[in-house]
């Protein structure tokens, strides 16, 4: 009894030596892209360049962080002013009455070949579904006194899903835009 108190006793020690960290995302040197096949025969590539970000973490691994994440819908951009207005219009996002995407992460978990299975919620316009996306962590780096650290991630969707509903066919029977988006993040963190 007395040996299985002492370790329960280290245990919390080292837990609160540690504590609770939280991270921010630095945008200057991260994204979010995405990429939908077109045509059946080519993709477009788009980003969203606003986004927020935090992850709360207790370990340096990040193993059980959690993540609450935030895109500005209105910061779409595919290289093509028009497809960006379309995909603010109600046949895509709906930027006026939905102008946010949201993540809420409910695991992060070190997967046994040193990659990360993140999953969690993800809300596009009014619904919210399950994601999953795998991640590699990039590691922990130090510089002019701030903590750095770095993940890539990756997803896929089913727009429809979500309410993204634009079904334009080719005359072959095909989707002009694919129901399939995939996901694409980078994401450097800052130590608060």
């Amino acid at each position: 009894m007395k040996n299985y108190s002492i370790s329960v006793l280290f245990s919390v020690l080292c837990f609160i030596s540690y504590g609770q960290t939280t991270w921010g995302v630095d945008p200057a040197h991260s994204s979010v892209q995405f990429e939908v096949s077109h045509m059946t025969v080519s993709s477009v590539t788009g980003v969203f360049t606003g986004f927020t970000g935090s992850v709360t973490s207790s370990r340096e691994n990040f193993q059980n962080a959690k993540i609450n994440a935030s895109i500005d819908v209105n910061t779409v951009s595919t290289n093509n002013l028009e497809r960006d207005k379309h995909l603010k219009e109600d046949d895509f996002f709906n930027a006026n009455t939905f102008p946010n995407i949201s993540f809420i992460s409910s695991v992060f978990k070190k997967n046994a070949d040193g990659t990360y299975t993140i999953q969690g919620d993800l809300t596009i316009r009014d619904v919210t579904k399950p994601i999953s996306l795998s991640a590699n962590f990039g590691g922990l780096v130090s510089i002019n006194g701030k903590q750095k650290a770095g993940f890539a991630a990756k997803g896929k969707i089913n727009r429809f899903d979500y309410g993204l509903k634009w079904d334009d066919v080719l005359d072959s029977g095909g989707l002009i835009v694919s129901e399939t988006v995939n996901i694409v993040l980078n994401i450097e963190l800052v130590k608060q």
